[in-house]
């Protein structure tokens, strides 16, 4: 079910396929799949803000790598459908078969130096700007005048399309070295599969829209660890299986969710609210908010700690417990809990300032997973966060002993080793108080459906896939444009988790949101 629209691989690897690829196939034919890709695109941006294509104006940005040579060749596509194109030239070296095939087509090249008057007219009166100053290899900040020529992208009125990844930002670990000289795309076309630099915060601001363009890469033959998975719906929706005719409320999953306090009562309701909203069939509470958890959801059963809770199959631990002794007894009986455990806010914070605890942790042969967000994190790491975010995560996932969700625009899910995963279902509104505690209840839902069931998936994937269903959650709870709290985000899961099957096998989704 991974194909070049979920995978993301890093520029040697990618390098490494595409060597494969170019073996089997005509000398440039690749080339020329992408520039047709790209002028396609192109032909259809032009047709939504002009109407027309001949007269239109197009700048093409042209660095000296192949790139510079995939622009060139879609724009002689596009000078031949009566479009002014106009190449503006960076550096010494240019794809001289793209140069000639824009000429052929009657398109100009022009030599950019450290004047930019005439390109700054040129860009000023563009409809569209195909930037292929970098690709994978680009790292660091552009120097001049390609610097110049993408900060004027981020004023232009024209569409800008970019090709492979916005140049200025870095490939494999989406670092945006300097901002203001980084182009701005409305949208990328990238070749043979995604590229971390697309869909990874802080370079995926600049990508826009994305469009893969499949070039035959062999994915069986890319390393696990060199794999970065987007959750989409068919990956999904294979972790979402409805219940069978012969399951009971047991054989779905007992799910226990040790949440809340007399300060955060909300937290234990909002937590056991997730964990209820999921795909297990039964959910514990065990802590200090049982009278208002009983309130909003009569159907859990309340004890006051794990130990007097019973058959459970998955430990949530964390969202409003506070800090106490009695918090941090809860966090240490969860760690010696012979079942998947998520660790979540409270929890994360007694786990970072104890030494006994990330013991216990490490010392764990179930899964367990950690859902910070970026402060949260750091505190776990004792620094801030890398540069290259999976290498960091990897690392001190290793340290802890712990499969790390790194919640924020992008959410990552990154283990001690093997495919790492991303989530970029959920709009900006997701960022509200109590998200983070439905978040971690879904999870618990998902793992302990899987311990009942025995299923094959990992709890990573788990994870993964519950950040997606929440992101899903909140686009539905936002449509329209409205404003948003937690407890709508809540109440929009069954609906996410059902458009995730429908849409995933295939089936019309009615009012799928775009």
């Amino acid at each position: 079910m991974l194909g070049p629209d979920t995978i993301a691989l890093r520029s040697t690897q990618v390098r490494a396929l595409e060597a494969r690829a170019y073996e089997t196939v005509p000398a440039g034919s690749l080339m020329q799949k992408v520039a047709r890709a790209i002028a396609v695109t192109a032909i259809g941006q032009l047709h939504e803000t002009r109407g027309v294509v001949p007269g239109s104006r197009v700048v093409l940005f042209v660095g000296t790598g192949d790139n510079g040579g995939d622009a060139l060749f879609a724009g002689a596509y596009l000078a031949g459908r009566g479009a002014r194109v106009d190449a503006l030239l960076v550096g010494e070296r240019v794809h001289e078969a793209g140069l000639q095939a824009l000429r052929n087509a009657g398109g100009r090249a022009h030599r950019v130096n450290l004047d930019l008057g005439g390109a700054r007219k040129l860009v000023d009166a563009a409809d569209l700007i195909v930037d292929g100053i970098v690709g994978i290899g680009g790292q660091g900040a552009l120097r001049r005048p390609a610097s110049e020529l993408a900060a004027m992208t981020h004023s232009t009125n024209a569409v800008v399309i970019a090709v492979d990844l916005p140049s200025g930002v870095d490939c494999d670990t989406a670092h945006v070295s300097d901002p203001e000289h980084t182009v701005v795309a409305d949208v990328t076309v990238t070749s043979g599969c995604l590229k971390p630099g697309l869909i990874l915060m802080p370079a995926a601001q600049f990508s826009g829209d994305i469009e893969v363009v499949g070039i035959g890469l062999d994915f069986d033959d890319a390393e696990d660890d060199d794999l970065l998975v987007r959750v989409d719906d068919r990956l999904a929706s294979q972790l979402l299986a409805r219940p069978h005719d012969l399951d009971h409320k047991f054989s779905r999953g007992v799910v226990g969710v040790a949440s809340g306090s007399a300060v955060y009562p909300g937290a234990a309701v909002l937590s056991a609210g997730g964990a209820r909203a999921g795909i297990a069939g039964f959910v514990r509470y065990a802590g200090r908010a049982a009278d208002q958890v009983l309130v909003a959801w009569p159907d859990v059963v309340c004890t006051d700690s794990i130990a007097a809770a019973g058959h459970v199959q998955c430990w949530v631990v964390g969202p409003g417990l506070g800090t106490d002794h009695v918090a941090r007894s809860e966090v240490a009986a969860a760690l010696e809990f012979e079942g998947p455990v998520v660790l979540d806010a409270d929890a994360l914070t007694l786990l970072a300032g104890d030494p006994e605890l990330i013991e216990l942790c490490q010392n764990r042969q179930l899964p367990t997973i950690v859902t910070p967000h970026r402060a949260e994190f750091e505190r776990l790491a004792g620094r801030a966060l890398d540069q290259d975010p999976i290498e960091h995560l990897t690392a001190v996932s290793q340290q802890i002993g712990a499969t790390i969700l790194l919640k924020g625009a992008t959410t990552l899910i990154v283990g001690a080793r093997g495919v790492a995963y991303m989530v970029d279902s959920g709009p900006a509104e997701l960022a509200t108080a109590g998200s983070g505690d439905v978040l971690a209840g879904l999870m618990g839902a998902l793992l302990a459906a899987r311990e009942a069931q025995r299923g094959d998936h990992s709890a990573q994937e788990l994870a993964a896939v519950a950040a997606y269903v929440h992101g899903v959650a909140g686009q539905l709870a936002v449509a329209d444009g409205r404003t948003i709290t937690s407890t709508d985000v809540l109440a929009q899961v069954p609906a996410a988790i059902a458009q995730i099957r429908r849409s995933g096998s295939g089936l019309a989704v009615p009012g799928t949101l775009s």
